[in-house]
């Protein structure tokens, strides 16, 4: 039911505010009345303009490193211990909430302002703004996702004594804190949706003199006391608000989920992409499965592998570099289509399209090669980005996050690795093309080509510098030599060469996928080259692994496999780096 309101007027100005506390650092008391509001503009009215004659006009505004614990800690903590020593525990096992924020929003969003409903629900959420003056306060709530919510607390609906009055709240509450409101829905005067926090007393009681033993639902309670106050909001130079660091923003990634709707947007992405990978393959039938991560070998792509040591065996292991080792044999065993994405690791470098610890996808396919999981891969890709972002079949481009838009929709582009190299020196390459004369082209682009690298490694290098990092548009590049891909199909037509493909987007490498090799004879043949090259020094060389080549002697069927890196997927759909696509990635302590 709604009904016109006849509630206590809201302050100007203030409704609907959803606002961050603007600190210096945590040393800083609180609560301090400067206020940010939720872009990180600092209000009109705390606004200091530089005088240039201070020195600090010219200074370019950073966020500061954390300083740790300081007064607002410890004043936080003195509240914690004070309701601990009364009796009320500032971290409650639970609080009666009813509904979410969102939901209300979405059912009350119809309310006009001044009305009012008998509608009782209980919600709770993050403090991100307060005021907490005179005999009306206001607090906004925020739910995981973003969405606010408007609180307003009254002293004559709110019991006169207790850990639920109005004067609790005053002392008690701090933003960030998690806190829950139990009252009735209404738009304010100002049409801000709101709750009008209200208790449930037990018979008889009266709120003028209702204590903690008469109520029996509050009207708001602290549901978990934070001891940290909110990050301070700068304004750099270019006029953007900046709460964190780069450098902080993955360090304290719980911190960048709070204070910045593109790293909350960006888990919701990936989930959804995951999503959409997962309910795709099912549609194909395949089968997904969990393969070990500790391996005795190492093996299904050339990596550095992280070594650990298992005490109950007494043995090293290695955390795997890829899975496919285990698909394939999961294929000989019958499941002729079989997906897994999880987690692979490498000890080599890292950078902004580079992690040591990262998510897979592998699949593969009786009775397919690399031509069918080229279409796989594009339908995968597309699908995609119309799940996360809502687009329609034929119109899958996307908006990168420096507001460009980038197009994968329609068929791909094909090139071929030998082909493109010979274009771009001007001179004809082949697998006949000796490594010397490989080598010195290499080195004439400015390229050092160690002494263990093969020459099919060389013909790669020289692509990726000259031909890769400039495929925009996604391409596939086809065709690889056979020294470089020991797990892959000889060419059923160019001798020397393997049918592979790799998938380059916005001049990246995102994709990788094969006709897989099914004859154990050569099979073996390649992974004892591989022996050979890393006895020459190769680091990243295959182990030979007679588990896997026993299976293969069981019978592998023709086959196609593919792999792409989901955290590099979020980066083409995005224009993200990939510690923004990784929700914790690894970085060194500080």
């Amino acid at each position: 039911m709604v009904r016109a309101s006849s509630g206590p007027r809201e302050r100007p100005g203030l409704a609907g505010a959803v606002r961050l506390l603007h600190v210096t650092d945590e040393s800083t008391p609180s609560p301090d009345p400067t206020a940010t509001d939720a872009a990180g503009t600092q209000s009109q009215k705390s606004a200091k303009t530089p005088n240039p004659s201070d020195g600090l006009a010219d200074q370019p505004k950073q966020p500061k490193a954390d300083p740790g614990p300081g007064e607002q800690f410890e004043v936080r903590a003195g509240k914690r211990e004070r309701l601990r020593g009364e009796g009320w525990d500032p971290y409650p096992v639970s609080v009666p909430v009813t509904t979410t924020i969102a939901a209300v929003r979405e059912g009350y969003s119809h309310l006009e302002a001044g009305d009012e409903t008998d509608d009782v629900v209980g919600v709770a959420g993050r403090v991100v703004f307060l005021r907490n003056t005179g005999r009306l306060c206001f607090v906004t709530l925020q739910d995981g996702a973003g969405a606010t919510l408007q609180a307003m607390l009254s002293a004559k609906a709110l019991p006169a004594e207790g850990h639920t009055a109005l004067a609790a709240f005053k002392a008690d509450v701090d933003l960030g804190d998690h806190l829950f409101v139990h009252g009735r829905v209404i738009s304010s005067r100002r049409g801000e949706l709101s709750v009008m926090a209200e208790p449930v007393l037990r018979e008889g009681a009266e709120v003028a003199s209702a204590g903690d033993d008469d109520v029996e639902v509050p009207a708001w309670r602290i549901a978990s006391k934070a001891l940290r106050p909110l990050p301070k909001t700068w304004t750099n130079e270019a006029g953007e608000a900046v709460t964190l660091s780069e450098e902080q923003r993955v360090r304290r990634r719980e911190l960048d989920l709070l204070t910045r709707p593109a790293a909350r947007d960006m888990v919701r992405t990936r989930a959804a992409v995951v999503r959409s990978i997962r309910e795709n393959f099912f549609r194909r039938d395949y089968l997904e499965l969990e393969t070990p991560m500790l391996q005795v070998i190492h093996g299904g792509a050339a990596a550095r592998p992280f070594i650990t040591h298992m005490n109950a065996f007494d043995m090293d292991l290695y955390l795997r570099i890829a899975t496919e080792i285990y698909l394939k044999r999961a294929v000989v065993g019958g499941v002729d289509r079989v997906f897994e994405i999880n987690r692979n690791f490498r000890n080599e470098g890292a950078d902004s399209s580079h992690s040591p610890e990262f998510t897979a996808l592998e699949a593969y396919e009786a009775y397919s090669d690399y031509d069918g999981m080229a279409e796989l891969t594009r339908n995968l890709v597309q699908q995609a980005a119309r799940d996360a972002f809502d687009l329609p079949e034929g119109g899958e481009v996307v908006t990168l996050a420096d507001g460009t838009e980038y197009d994968l929709s329609g068929e791909w582009d094909k090139i071929d690795l030998y082909t493109s190299v010979s274009e771009a020196l001007g001179e004809e390459i082949t697998v006949e093309t000796p490594r010397e004369q490989l080598v010195a082209h290499a080195e004439r682009i400015g390229l050092e080509i160690d002494d263990y690298a093969v020459a099919g490694k060389v013909v790669e290098d020289i692509f990726e510098e000259l031909v890769g990092n400039k495929l925009w548009a996604p391409t596939f590049v086809y065709d690889f030599p056979e020294d470089t891909s020991p797990l892959t199909r000889y060419h059923r037509s160019k001798p020397g060469l393997t049918e592979k493909w790799d998938l380059y987007v916005r001049g990246f490498e995102t994709a990788t996928a094969y006709s897989e090799l099914a004859d154990p004879v050569v099979q073996r043949e390649r992974f004892e080259a591989q022996a050979l090259a890393a006895a020459k020094g190769d680091p990243e060389a295959m182990v030979l692994d007679e588990d896997f080549l026993v299976a293969m002697e069981q019978g592998f069927p023709p086959s196609g496999g593919m792999g792409m890196g989901i955290d590099r997927l979020l980066m083409v759909l995005t224009g993200q780096g990939i510690r923004e696509t990784i929700t914790f990635p690894l970085v060194k302590r500080s």
